[in-house]
């Protein structure tokens, strides 16, 4: 079972996910407390394949208080993502191409281990944000008639 710890929902209204991957994340202890405590933003994050790396950068992960000078990681570092090899050269591949980037869809606890999302996306234009809403508002909009039907 998984629970949520940040979703980026700008990834969804910015870009068309085509594939989606599950990647762990190397962390310190205090960024994992950090995380826990919830003192994690997303909006930005995305992934850049280096040097048959993954590395995640715009994650901004808060500083713990309590920790003293020497332990504590600074909020923007670079995080690497740890996905299989073959995994990597897919994605390689997949940013190679005009338009497309990692960003990350969510964080999330899977057996007491913090994993990432990260989608191949590419970018959406104005009118596709656009036709987006339009079909969410007819699609709300159905609903709403079909309770009201069901209701009587």
């Amino acid at each position: 079972m998984s629970a949520d710890i940040a979703t980026n929902r700008k990834a969804g209204r910015d870009f068309h996910i085509s594939e989606k991957y599950e990647a762990g994340i190397e962390l310190k202890g205090t960024e994992v407390k950090s995380i826990r405590a919830g003192k994690i933003n997303v909006s930005d994050a995305f992934a850049r394949v280096e040097d048959n790396q993954v590395f995640l950068y715009g994650c901004d992960i808060q500083p713990w208080q309590t920790a003293g000078e020497w332990f504590n990681h600074t909020a923007k570092r670079p995080r690497r993502l740890l996905l299989r090899k073959r995994e990597i050269l897919k994605l390689a591949s997949a940013t190679a191409i005009k338009g497309c980037s990692l960003p990350l869809l969510r964080m999330y606890w899977k057996n007491r281990r913090v994993k990432v999302e990260i989608g191949v996306g590419k970018g959406k234009t104005h009118s596709d944000q656009r036709e987006d809403l339009k079909k969410k508002v007819e699609l709300r909009e159905a609903q709403r008639e079909m309770a009201r039907f069901n209701k009587r």
